[in-house]
């Protein structure tokens, strides 16, 4: 995604579209899979963690990334498939291998649907598989 392109989406999202955001934005976009804030710094050395930590509270904020917990005591990131709010595409499940620690998606997998109680309103899913990945299970 060129840089033009980029700041539209930000600015359609609500968010001004620093320098700062726009070094976050692509590190997500070039990211394999879902990646930490340490993986993030450690891609980007022009930004502090403090900096990067208000982009990706902002960019969670405005429905520009999901936030994952996988169990590995460290949050992960990953971009938003949608251009509005979060959609079904967003709703795919996650994988958290146990020995390697990576975590990934399985997009092609999606979050079953969950009738919940009269009155309650889901906002986000968080579907996360445990165990090992192809890699890891081969070395078994």
């Amino acid at each position: 995604m060129d840089n033009t392109r980029l700041e539209r989406m930000l600015i359609n999202k609500g968010v001004k579209p620093t320098s700062n955001r726009i070094l976050v934005y692509k590190a997500l976009m070039n990211a394999p899979r879902p990646v930490s804030l340490a993986d993030i710094e450690c891609s980007l050395e022009s930004l502090d963690k403090a900096s990067i930590f208000r982009v990706l509270e902002l960019f969670a904020a405005n429905d520009i990334v999901h936030v994952l917990e996988d169990g590995s005591r460290s949050l992960k990131y990953e971009l938003c498939h949608s251009d509005s709010h979060h959609t079904v595409d967003d709703r795919h499940v996650h994988f958290y291998c146990e020995r390697c620690m990576q975590t990934f998606c399985l997009e092609d997998v999606s979050v079953p649907p969950i009738d919940t109680p009269a009155g309650f309103i889901t906002r986000s899913v968080n579907y996360m598989l445990k165990g090992l990945c192809p890699d890891c299970a081969g070395k078994e």
